[in-house]
This record gives structure tokens, C-alpha cells and sequence, in this order.
């Protein structure tokens, strides 16, 4: 492919945690009460720490792949609490129970990176956006009002219950500012990823409502592990969202790259478009 061909596709499906919204943060964050707890947690690094939890929550993916992310999440930070318990440090069951709960409940506060809200303005211009998210119906209200640039408006971007359509299309509830066309949860595909259920499903999708077949498709993405090489070997074309500094996802990061095209920021992308676009002009 040239250098000048990020334009000739016509949709972008979009992982959300890791690759607009900065879960390692907010992850990290979440778990500081828990980790201090422990002599050893208290030591680990911020690196140790995000690989001790995915470690977690990638086990309870595969086992329940129907269990509600908020709920998966609370579930991972009681793993790791009994696997760090230690008579150094005890603590009653209800406080494991309330702080699992807590952490779970985490997400609204997970912070957007900087990039990506000006970034979406731009590429919403160019083409169909689509989530395909490892997250739940409530979680992701939050998130997706700020990626709106509209927290003070939560209700409208909740997915409408019950769901006047097959699919939860945001641009279409009055009142929104959603950059995008089409969002898919966990919820709605019955898949975490890297289950390919859940890119399957959103394929299938696209073609439905917008008639755009994969080979029009571009999966931008973070996560090598979860969204890059599933992609890949469905034939998707993919870009890599390289955020520096990221732990998780980059577990296959020396198999070879299986991605198109690479930026460190989903600015540069953005950026990288607009070019190709005054260029073509």
C-alpha cells in the first residue's frame, strides 16, 4: 500500500481502553489501595502491577465471557487481593468486598488521553467511527460522554433501554455529540476480545448498516494482543496506536508487526489523514 491510501478506507473500528481513554492510569490509580496494603505489592513497579492484574483478568475473560465488565473487574481485584492476603496485612472479608466493588465501579474515572477528543473530531470527518470495547452498557456511558466532549449530558450517552435498534447508533439520539456511528461492548457480542465473536460481529455489522465490507475496514488500536492480531488474521487491516510507555497488550510485540501502519499518538494519525486529504485536494 502507498503512503497515501489511509483515506481510501471508509470505516475505523476503534478499541477504546488503551487506546482513547488511558486505562493503565486509571487502572493503576484504582488499585493503589489495594497494593499498599501488601509488603509485596507495595514494591512492585507500575509495570508489575498492570501485568499482575491483566494476568487476572485475562483468566476470567476466558472463563466467563458473559460476566458484565464492571462485574469482571470488581472479580479480578478480589483475585489479586487473596492472592496478595498475608497475616502482614489483614483485613476483614467486607473490606475486600467493598474495595472490589469499588475498583469495579472505576471506570468513570478513567482519563481520556489528551490526543484523542480533537483527534476523533477530525477523523469523523473521514470516515464511519466504531467502538469495539471490552466494557459494559453502564461503564462505558461515562466514558462515552467525555469522549463526546459532553460529560454534563450523561443520559445521552447511555445505550437507549430498551433499544429501539438493532444496534446501538449513537449519532442517532437527539441531542448527542457522539463522534460515532456505531458502539459494541462485551454486552452486545457475548465476546471479549481477542475472541474473534466480537470483530465477527462487528464486521457483520458494518456491512449491514453501512455496506462497507472488511477490505474498507481499519481496526486502530493499542492492544497488539487484543485488537492487532485477531484483526490481522481475519484479514483486517490494522493501526497501531504505539503509546509510549504502555505495559499491556504488547504481549506479542516480538512476533513481527501485524500492523499497516504505526503512530505513537492518535493525533499523529489524525494528522497523517488530513495530509493525504490537502494532498488529494
Amino acid at each position: 500500500m502507498s503512503e497515501t491510501e489511509l483515506t481510501n478506507f471508509k470505516v475505523i473500528i476503534f478499541d477504546c481502553y488503551g487506546t482513547l481513554a488511558d486505562w493503565e492510569t486509571g487502572i493503576y490509580t484504582a488499585l493503589q489501595p489495594l497494593l499498599a496494603r501488601f509488603p509485596s505489592s507495595a514494591k512492585w513497579t507500575r509495570k508489575e502491577a498492570l501485568l499482575a492484574f491483566t494476568a487476572v483478568e485475562k483468566d476470567l475473560q476466558r472463563k466467563d465471557p458473559s460476566m458484565l465488565y464492571r462485574d469482571l473487574l470488581a472479580k479480578a481485584h478480589g483475585v489479586l487481593a487473596d492472592g496478595l492476603r498475608d497475616i502482614d496485612a489483614p483485613a476483614s472479608l467486607k473490606e475486600f468486598t467493598d474495595a472490589s466493588q469499588q475498583f469495579g465501579a472505576s471506570i468513570k474515572d478513567w482519563p481520556i488521553f489528551p490526543d484523542t477528543i480533537d483527534a476523533l473530531r477530525v477523523l469523523e470527518k473521514h470516515y464511519k467511527l466504531v467502538i469495539l470495547s471490552n466494557v459494559d452498557h453502564v461503564s462505558f456511558t461515562h466514558t462515552h460522554a467525555k469522549l463526546s466532549n459532553d460529560a454534563a449530558h450523561l443520559p445521552v450517552y447511555a445505550v437507549p433501554m430498551p433499544n429501539p435498534n438493532a444496534h446501538w447508533l449513537p449519532k442517532a439520539t437527539p441531542g448527542s455529540r457522539s463522534p460515532f456511528s456505531l458502539i459494541l461492548t462485551a454486552q452486545d457480542t457475548g465476546a471479549y476480545k481477542p475472541d474473534p465473536r466480537g470483530m465477527l460481529s462487528a464486521l457483520e455489522i458494518i456491512q449491514k448498516e453501512f455496506g462497507v465490507g472488511k477490505e474498507q475496514v481499519l481496526v486502530v488500536a493499542q492492544s497488539l494482543y487484543h485488537d492487532i492480531e485477531p484483526s490481522s488474521e481475519l484479514g483486517v487491516t490494522g493501526v497501531w496506536i504505539d503509546r509510549q510507555g504502555a505495559s499491556m497488550g504488547l504481549e506479542t510485540l516480538g512476533d513481527g508487526p501485524k500492523w499497516w501502519k504505526r503512530f505513537e499518538t492518535l493525533g499523529q494519525m489524525a494528522e497523517a489523514v488530513e495530509a493525504e486529504t490537502e494532498t488529494e485536494a
